[in-house]
């Protein structure tokens, strides 16, 4: 499990440029251009505000250097007036920022979330969703706590331009000198702003690692605690958690130690000022009141100079996290589709037509493969592990991509019709059954969401007149718990499949559960499969004598080749791999079967 530890990319990440990253942003930000339009009004009216200020106290120092009486009652209106209309302002923008931002982060977070939805299964074999998961929240936060800081951003820029203006006005001179200097402040945040993007960018691995450890840890809890292990899940956690925390100790550092470098720099710079600018008074140049508005308006233009430097590091932070999640939208599909027809109503027929698939380079599961299932017909696939039964069954399901030959529904090429609409015509019952937070209905309704209660009811009582209901503590409203964790397998199964029965697809897949079913349990189970199999094509990966019993045909398999097929009985009479697997997993479950005879 030492595998949290890594802080490395995943194989999809990819390296965006800033630009490409800012047009992305972009295409968010318009959608809301009323709030930023409004935002924009309003940060220019707050920039002029701000810029009258110096002038105003320029202006009592002129009166004061001229001997003339000051109107301190109409100025101290003035003051106070501009106080209250930037508070004002300030207060409009940051209200309608944040609803601008918060509606960003909420449609990224939705893109990314219908990205994750839409990726293959073969995608989550390779990644831990727990980082999944970091991307969708952890990163889209992250992005919209930066986000909130660009109302500012743009607020300090507006003031900077005004503020240029008028120290163009009041001294072109030392306004030059200003200029002059400005480029080294920008240099020295250039140089943390390549540190703070990859920093970040650790930082944010370091998260996703902490998330998959507590999904992990959370999820296989049962085991953790049968085998005692509650300790060596607390130092796996513990040691991602101290990769986290010492990842963001670096980049806590590296993001103080900027504004106070930068401070340095304009201390420095005002300093100089001061030393020109009375040099300049003493020669006649401009007077003492010029010289002290030019001073009071540097001040004001470097603070928003140092906020837009250090932000800068910060803002790279927030182009590290949308990188993430771009890059989670942006993943390629392994499942690719020529065409996205929507089919008819499905007949059933299957035709693997010499089809090559392995799931890496090295690992072959199928070469050459054939087989051909006639509408209709409920076909049993057994074998040794590693035989192909479930790949099979993934091909049918297009949850893999195939890499040679071809794969036909209905004479069909699979991968020219669309799958939403195919997978609709498909009902799945998994090994383990997942069951979803919420009532038996509910989980039962998730095949048909339009299906009534009634319906679900009638269909219910269809097995085994509805005796399976009475073992549930609520009959269709028991709570299922987290995964159906408060069913047993055998009600799980019963569920699943009753949640087939409505959904009444055309072709139906078994991954049939190998966990010990009490054998009035099984009964019922068997009964809801033949209603199932009813008038529908159906691949049945089966671990039960009754299963394989039930299925038209028996195809056997072996390192991905069909080594025979037939009825139970013709097999057992071949005397081949079948009757060694029926002897081996099978016969014991036979009615027939007698130990002591053995």
């Amino acid at each position: 499990m030492s595998f949290f530890g890594n802080l490395n990319q995943e194989d999809y990440d990819r390296q965006y440029k800033d630009s490409e990253l800012l047009q992305r942003i972009g295409s968010y930000m318009r959608r809301e251009r009323r709030l930023f339009t409004g935002v924009g009004i309003v940060i220019g009216l707050t920039a002029v505000a701000q810029a009258i200020i110096p002038i105003l106290a320029g202006e009592v120092v002129e009166t004061i250097e001229n001997g003339a009486a000051i109107p301190l009652q109409q100025y101290a209106l003035y003051f106070l007036g501009l106080g209250v209309a930037i508070w004002c302002l300030n207060y409009l923008r940051t209200i309608w920022f944040a609803k601008a931002s918060a509606n960003i982060v909420l449609n990224m977070r939705n893109d990314a979330f219908e990205a994750a939805l839409e990726r293959d299964m073969s995608f989550y074999d390779s990644f831990s969703s727990g980082r999944i998961i970091s991307r969708i929240t952890s990163d889209t936060q992250e992005f919209g706590n930066v986000l909130r800081l660009v109302g500012d951003v743009i607020n300090q820029i507006a003031v900077i331009f005004i503020l240029l203006a008028v120290l163009l006005r009041i001294s072109p001179v030392l306004t030059l000198i200003l200029f002059v200097m400005s480029p080294v402040i920008i240099l020295v945040a250039q140089t943390w702003r390549r540190a703070a993007r990859r920093i970040t960018g650790r930082g944010f691995r370091a998260i996703g690692n902490v998330n998959a450890a507590i999904q992990e840890a959370v999820t296989g809890i049962s085991v953790a605690k049968n085998f005692r292990q509650e300790e060596t899940l607390y130092d796996e956690f513990d040691s991602v958690n101290q990769d986290s925390y010492g990842v963001n100790i670096k980049r806590g550092t590296l993001f103080a130690t900027i504004f106070p470098v930068l401070s340095t720099l304009s201390a420095s710079a005002f300093a100089a000022f001061i030393w020109f600018g009375g040099l300049a008074v003493g020669a006649g140049s401009i007077t003492a009141g010029a010289w002290f508005l030019f001073l009071n308006t540097v001040d004001r233009f470097f603070f928003p100079m140092i906020q837009l430097s250090s932000f800068w590091s910060q803002f790279q932070g927030g182009l590290s996290a949308t990188e993430r999640i771009f890059a989670l939208i942006d993943a390629e599909p392994t499942v690719k589709q020529v065409a996205h027809n929507a089919p008819p109503t499905l007949q059933g027929k299957i035709e693997f037509d010499n089809v090559d698939f392995r799931y890496t380079e090295q690992e072959t599961i199928l070469d050459q493969f054939s087989l051909d299932i006639k509408p209709g017909e409920s076909i049993a696939l057994v074998g040794h592990t590693g035989a192909g039964k479930s790949s099979l069954a993934k091909l049918i399901s297009r949850f893999y991509e195939f890499q040679g030959g071809a794969l036909r529904i209905d004479d069909v090429d699979i991968r020219s019709v669309d799958l939403q609409a195919y997978r609709q015509q498909l009902g799945i019952v998994s090994q383990v059954p997942f069951l979803f937070s919420g009532s038996v209905a509910d989980n039962i309704r998730y095949g048909a969401p339009g299906i009534d209660d009634a319906e679900i009811e009638r269909v219910a009582n269809q097995i085994g007149n509805g005796e399976w209901l009475e073992t549930l503590p609520n009959g269709l409203a028991s709570d299922v718990g987290e995964r159906g964790g408060r069913l047993s397998m055998g009600q799980r199964q019963l569920v699943a499949l009753t949640r087939v029965l409505v959904q009444n697809p055309a072709i139906f897949i078994l991954d049939e559960a190998t966990a010990s079913i009490d054998p009035f349990t099984e009964t019922q189970i068997q009964e809801a499969l033949d209603l199932v199999l009813e008038g529908r094509t159906s691949i049945l990966i089966a671990h039960r004598l009754s299963t394989v019993r039930s299925a038209d045909r028996i195809i056997v398999l072996s390192q991905g080749d069909i080594i025979e097929q037939g009825s139970h009985q013709e097999l057992i009479q071949q005397n081949g791999h079948y009757a060694e697997l029926y002897n081996t997993y099978f016969r014991h479950q036979s009615l027939d079967y007698k130990p002591w005879e053995e």
